[in-house]
């Protein structure tokens, strides 16, 4: 269960330098990591006690293609028992790694408000909260005090009707629940952020209807696919694509001036 492939739409790899969590919210009810858990007990021999993995620190590093990276997919970042010094650590490895973007996402807005002034925010570094209800609207807040290249909303599992203020936030990601115990989710509530969105120019993902499978409901809203990305991944990518059309151009300078001295 270490590898980094992952079927979540919105993201390329995920990586877990922690896992295991503790419920805060409705929408940790049913917590597709902590099922993990209990369905591969050999790989999780912690179960669901948060765990620090340090010998998972270098994996960014040895993936070279630029990728959108999924941070604690297992776990939340900004819980209150990870040590400082550790996402410290954790957040100098994404500035040292900057072909890749970092999409963090955390249910815990009070530590990550108290945190986040004292944490260098490289510029591939994504954040998001999870708003699963109107209830943790509030959690927007914090976010938006975050100096992140881009801060975005998880409406997932989505459990009612929300009204968004979206000053400052530049994508939202919707969806909802699937197991077998799944929550319902409402055709109008998913429309109604939708146009929220198209009011703000924020962008706008539908993940999932969900059901007994992620797959059941398939994502159509209204016959539409809504697959948007905030500009910032593919300013990104260019970046990086011109910085490897630079680095083959140089090297192919030093290779004719080698040619021409023999």
């Amino acid at each position: 269960m270490s590898s980094s492939n992952t079927g979540i739409e919105w993201t390329d790899k995920t990586w877990n330098p922690t896992t295991g969590c503790n419920k805060v919210s409705p929408g940790c009810l049913h917590c597709y990591a902590e099922a993990l858990t209990e369905r591969f007990p050999k790989s999780f021999q912690e179960g669901f006690k948060l765990t620090l993995h340090p010998d998972r620190l270098d994996q960014p590093g040895k993936w070279r293609t630029p990728s959108r990276i999924f941070v604690n997919s297992m776990s939340d970042l900004f819980h209150e028992d990870i040590p400082f010094e550790y996402l410290q650590e954790i957040f100098a490895i994404m500035r040292d790694t900057p072909w890749h973007v970092y999409q963090i996402l955390t249910k815990r807005d009070k530590n990550l408000a108290k945190l986040a002034p004292q944490l260098e925010w490289a510029k591939n570094i994504w954040m998001g909260v999870s708003v699963e209800n109107q209830r943790y609207v509030h959690r927007i807040d914090a976010l938006r005090q975050v100096p992140a290249t881009v801060r975005f909303l998880s409406c997932e599992p989505l459990l009612s009707e929300l009204s968004l203020d979206l000053t400052g936030i530049h994508w939202v990601i919707v969806g909802g629940e699937s197991g077998y115990q799944h929550r319902p989710i409402e055709p109008e509530w998913v429309r109604g952020i939708l146009q929220q969105t198209r009011e703000s120019e924020t962008a706008f993902f539908f993940k999932q209807w969900g059901g007994h499978h992620s797959k059941a409901g398939g994502k159509l809203l209204d016959e539409c696919t809504w697959s948007e990305m905030p500009s910032a991944w593919d300013e990104h990518l260019i970046e990086w694509q011109n910085q490897k059309i630079s680095r083959h151009q140089k090297s192919s300078k030093i290779q004719s001036k080698d040619l021409i001295t023999i």
